[in-house]
């Protein structure tokens, strides 16, 4: 074994210690509970994926696919996100009857990256993906369904922002005239550069109009009235569906009674290229990047050859965890520390404990060098050491 890479792991890989992972497990269990309640049922899918199908469909930057070969030659992926894999699924085989399908998941994803500065190459997602349900009613779910998730694991200082791909694709087309020069716009605005997108919109061969369109169009950012001025914007009929399925969206989600959890921002995009229609994110505090995301996409099923719409989310474990801003330090175990003379009666008492719900750790003092530096690891500790220890008994 090389010296060098002894205790290094590859780059952007982590290692979860115990109490981080106690806490991602109660963490899990609240948002299981939460999905499974709105009908959504778990599946698993394979680590590997073919390149040329999962690989391909996926959004992520090749670049950032972690890629090996099989004994056959084959090219396959580490599943670099969770939606491409379930969409291989569905088309292929749930989606027999063209009913809607409510599909859950819970697992890592493999994003190779350059250089680590912190960020990770696996990460685990939990999320939702609702299949074969094109109306703004799924959207609203969606939506929904991740606030009342976000609040069962105990996080209280949150927001979404809801955009729609569509009515920016529109929007940009009817001023730039392309979708190339459409996607150098949309570029700044995924990197959130707004002061590179106004220098880039002053060297515009534009009318003054038109550039002042794309002023105003960066100030859309709000409640209801958001969409109102967003109309203004627009010529002709173009984009209109889009704000139309917005205002659509804004009432179902009052009827959800969680509208205070959302604000509308129109100038939303993602760098996931198969969104086609409502997308979103969502932030909290103690966190500087979305924790989530999520939005419609109807036309990656094509890929797979079934043509339905489809839509859901996806939670960033670890982001989820910082926003929570948790304790990793305490435990709930208890100990029982014994001597060799009162075995027997140490077992009795841990397998009670144990009865009672309690996690217990069974500990002969003949292991530990400092029990006082080992006790303060537990919640309490039973000490059975018998007299000739000179411990006291319980």
């Amino acid at each position: 074994m090389s010296k060098l890479f002894m205790f290094e792991k590859p780059l952007g890989m982590r290692d979860t210690f115990p109490n981080l992972y106690e806490v991602k497990d109660r963490t899990k269990k609240r948002l299981e509970t939460t999905l499974k309640g709105w009908g959504y049922r778990y599946i698993e899918t394979p680590t590997l994926e073919y390149s040329e199908t999962v690989g391909e469909a996926s959004a992520i930057l090749d670049q950032q696919l972690f890629k090996l070969l099989d004994q056959q030659g084959h090219t396959l992926v580490l599943r670099p996100d969770m939606t491409a894999p379930i969409a291989r699924v569905a088309a292929s085989k749930l989606l027999k009857e063209d009913s809607p399908l409510r599909i859950a998941y819970s697992a890592n994803v493999f994003r190779a990256q350059q250089r680590e500065g912190g960020r990770p190459a696996e990460f685990e997602q939990v999320g939702i993906e609702c299949i074969g349900d094109q109306s703004v009613s799924a959207d609203a779910e969606v939506i929904a369904l991740m606030v009342s998730a976000l609040k069962e694991t105990g996080l209280e200082n949150f927001k979404l922002s809801i955009g729609h791909i569509g009515f920016v694709q529109d929007l940009f087309r009817q001023i730039v005239g392309t979708d190339e020069r459409a996607n150098v716009l949309r570029r700044f605005l995924y990197e959130k550069n707004y002061v590179g997108f106004r220098q880039h919109v002053k060297e515009l061969s534009l009318s003054s109009i038109d550039k002042q369109r794309l002023e105003q169009f960066l100030s859309l950012r709000g409640n209801e009235e958001t969409l109102e001025k967003s109309f203004s914007l627009l010529e002709g009929e173009s984009g209109q569906q889009a704000l139309t399925e917005l205002q659509e969206l804004w009432s179902m989600l009052k009827d959800y009674e969680v509208d205070e959890y959302v604000k509308f921002d129109l100038t939303l995009v993602s760098h996931m290229s198969y969104y086609t229609g409502i997308l979103f994110e969502v932030y909290a505090e103690n966190v500087g990047t979305a924790i989530g995301n999520g939005g419609r996409y109807n036309k990656l099923l094509e890929k797979f050859g079934k043509d339905t719409g489809a839509t859901g989310f996806a939670l960033r474990l670890d982001f989820l965890l910082e926003a929570l801003d948790v304790d990793l330090s305490g435990t709930e175990q208890q100990c029982v520390l014994f001597s060799d003379d009162n075995r027997k009666e140490a077992f009795l008492v841990a397998k009670k404990l144990r009865e009672d719900g309690i996690e217990v750790v069974l500990q002969n003092l003949k292991g530990v060098k400092n029990v006082d530096e080992f006790s303060r690891q537990f919640s309490d500790v039973h000490y059975m050491l018998g007299t000739n220890q000179g411990g006291e008994r319980e």
